[in-house]
């Protein structure tokens, strides 16, 4: 091929380059072109045309979009295309390297020559093979082969970030063709919601020249996705980027192993906090004394343990065979608050069946019960969309449901399930616990009222006053107890006392011990000797771990007397008109059943004072010790106006509402009061 053929004049000035010159070009093992400021080829030898495929003719005259379709190689096309863009754009050389289909190495550079004559810019491109290509070839062979036995895939790019190579496993995985994958084409085989992200990060690596690393999912031929890995640095002439090489690592195993071990480290998670819960409900559960407090426990558990909207315990009356509902204070009303075994609701069923019913939503709950009209009436009246209810059970048999309720069609998993059945039996406990409670409460309350006298003794000289209020509900029956008598002699005898422990024990021990104060004291009403046969009975009938306190008083009303014995109790009040509030100065002895001598003390009552026996209820709580109480009661009935100190009843009633004023009633308070009216007061009365 002659050298006119094959090199044309250039276009910079229009005259022909002298022999020496296309000679060079000619002979020379490098590739050289020079494209105009049209962009067109003025000048290309045979050894640049060879890398893209085609012969200079084919290629003079013409631009490099025009060779894309034409060349057999349209890697090597597309490297002419985007390298005189960058180099106008950048106004420097820029170096990109490219292997041929017959695997050899050169490296392009493009850089920018402005015309002498008119100013005009042409690009050059020098192609120079890379010599330790085989070498380098088998090294990069060798590169690949490793990284695909660790099912790596090798991609490059550009120093802009534009993939000029092929990637053959690239394309057999997505199914791409090559012009498709080429360029930033390969970011259309990500998923949609990776896609933005993805091209991002990588322009921005370009950008900072960074490392790459980014993970997505890949639409592969089948349509599916897989997930993977892509890596890549910079590779650097030691002043500026020239290519990028990477790795493309499939990591769809590891995903999905590491999302199976998210969602069993949630599994476990939620098996803990349901453990927690069931706990906490056991708990919370064991400390509800009353039926009323187990549903308010069971209203908190189904709140923050599944979600529910509404909570109801539902009991089983066999004697009526009907079922009643109790829910909190701020539950909704179910349509019936008490139904019988056949009605249709899922609480009923579950009952009736012994077995655990769900209903999922509102088709579910219809079907259930074969659309009967009650359904219906109940999601009209209530916000509850979807039920779950299970049978509490008890030695085999039922004793009622508890039912859940939620604002919302919902499924219930088998660890709710699982965990709902073990509140069930929880709660079953707890309600025969409850129940059994409040006979007892119930029981004891009814013998303790019924060993305080409903009336006080009407004797002539002297104003006697009682008070008695019995703790919160969640509290069980104390043992205080009072009582006043009229002796054979005309003095009066006056006894409050406090037997320790509750319930129907404490009930039982403070009716034998009055039964006995009052016999004794009908024979020998001596304080001390009452409380020295008190002894003597407390330690043939009661038990060791039985402690009572008691205070015993005998009052002449004529001479004002006062004989007092203290078996271990509180010390009297002593309240005095127009003087400060005292309590009587006497040690007490040991409680009954300890063996001592029984000490007597004698006082004298003026006429308008009042001595006030009273419970360690009235003094002492949680928050306030006894000291500190006695004290706080010294101070208020010193305070207390004169219409209050002139009238017994009103002066306990004071007491009471004041001492107890901003604490919470832990235990019974009990108040005995003898009063030695003034004789003008009596006179008038």
């Amino acid at each position: 091929m002659s050298a006119e053929t094959s090199i044309p004049p250039p276009r910079v000035s229009g005259a022909e380059l002298p022999d020496a010159v296309k000679s060079l070009l000619t002979d020379a093992p490098i590739g050289f072109a020079l494209i105009g400021p049209d962009d067109a080829f003025g000048t290309i030898n045979q050894r640049l045309a060879d890398l893209v495929g085609l012969t200079p003719a084919q290629c003079l005259g013409r631009r490099p979009d025009d060779l894309v379709g034409k060349s057999a190689s349209a890697v090597g096309a597309a490297l002419l295309r985007t390298g005189p863009a960058a180099a106008r754009e950048l106004g420097r050389s820029v170096r990109e390297r490219h292997r041929t289909p017959a695997g050899e190495v050169w490296d392009l550079t493009w850089f920018p020559v402005t015309s002498p004559d008119t100013g005009d810019v042409h690009v050059a491109l020098i192609a120079a093979r890379d010599h330790d290509g085989g070498a380098t070839r088998r090294e990069e062979e060798r590169l690949r082969a490793l990284l695909q036995a660790g099912n790596q895939i090798v991609w490059t790019a550009g120093a802009t970030g534009e993939v000029h190579e092929d990637s053959p496993q690239w394309r057999a995985i997505t199914g791409q063709d090559l012009e498709s994958y080429l360029g930033r084409g390969w970011l259309q085989a990500l998923h949609p919601d990776d896609r933005e992200r993805v091209e991002i990060a990588w322009g921005d690596a370009v950008l900072d020249a960074t490392p790459f690393d980014a993970l997505f999912r890949v639409r592969t031929r089948s349509g599916g996705y897989t997930h993977y890995r892509a890596r890549a640095n910079p590779v650097s002439d030691g002043v500026r980027t020239t290519e990028w090489i990477g790795t493309l690592v499939d990591v769809t195993t590891e995903r999905e192993a590491d999302e199976l071990r998210q969602r069993l480290n949630h599994q476990l998670s939620e098996a803990a906090m349901r453990t927690a819960r069931l706990q906490q409900a056991t708990s919370d559960l064991a400390e509800a004394l009353t039926v009323a407090h187990v549903v308010d426990a069971m209203s908190d558990i189904g709140r923050s343990g599944v979600g529910a909207h509404h909570t109801s315990v539902v009991l089983l009356d066999r004697d009526r065979l009907r079922l009643r509902t109790l829910a909190a204070e701020h539950a909704h009303e179910l349509p019936r608050p008490t139904f019988p075994l056949d009605h249709p609701d899922v609480a009923a069923r579950a009952v009736a069946d012994r077995a655990p019913l769900i209903a999922a939503g509102p088709a579910e709950l219809s079907a259930l019960f074969d659309g009967a009209p009650e359904v219906a009436e109940l999601l009209d009246t209530t916000p509850e969309r979807s039920w779950a209810a299970l049978p509490m059970m008890v030695a085999g048999r039922p004793i009622g449901a508890l039912r859940f309720a939620f604002s919302a069609p919902r499924e219930i998993t088998d660890e709710e399930r699982v965990f709902l059945e073990a509140l069930a039996g929880q709660c079953a406990l707890a309600i025969g616990r409850a129940t059994l409670y409040e006979r007892e409460h119930s029981t004891a309350e009814e013998l303790q009222h019924s060993l305080l006298p409903e009336d006080l003794p009407q004797v002539s000289g002297v104003r006697l006053a009682a008070y008695y209020r019995s703790g919160s509900q969640h509290v069980q029956v104390g043992g205080d107890w009072y009582d006043a008598f009229p002796l054979p002699d005309g003095r009066v005898a006056g006894v409050l006392g406090d037997v320790m422990g509750k319930g129907i024990p404490a009930a039982a021990g403070m009716s034998r011990i009055r039964n006995a104060l009052r016999a004794l004291a009908y024979s020998m009403p001596e304080p001390a000797d009452v409380l020295t046969g008190l002894d003597r009975m407390f330690t043939a009938t009661e038990g060791m771990d039985q402690v009572t306190t008691l205070v015993y008083f005998v009052l002449d009303p004529v001479t004002g007397q006062l004989d007092l014995s203290n078996a271990g109790h509180l010390p009297p009040l002593v309240v005095a008109g127009g003087a400060r509030a005292s309590l009587l100065d006497s040690e007490p002895d040991t409680p009954l059943g300890v063996t001592s001598e029984r000490g007597h003390h004698k006082f004298f009552v003026q006429p308008g004072n009042t001595v006030v026996l009273y419970s360690d209820g009235l003094v002492e709580n949680r928050k306030r010790s006894v000291a500190s109480g006695l004290d706080e009661l010294v101070d208020v009935a010193s305070s207390a106006p004169p219409e209050v100190v002139g009238d017994p009843q009103l002066m306990l009633e004071y007491l009471v509402e004041s001492m107890l004023e901003g604490y919470e009633q832990d235990d019974d308070v009990t108040l005995l009061a003898v009063q030695l009216p003034v004789i003008d007061s009596a006179s008038e009365r």
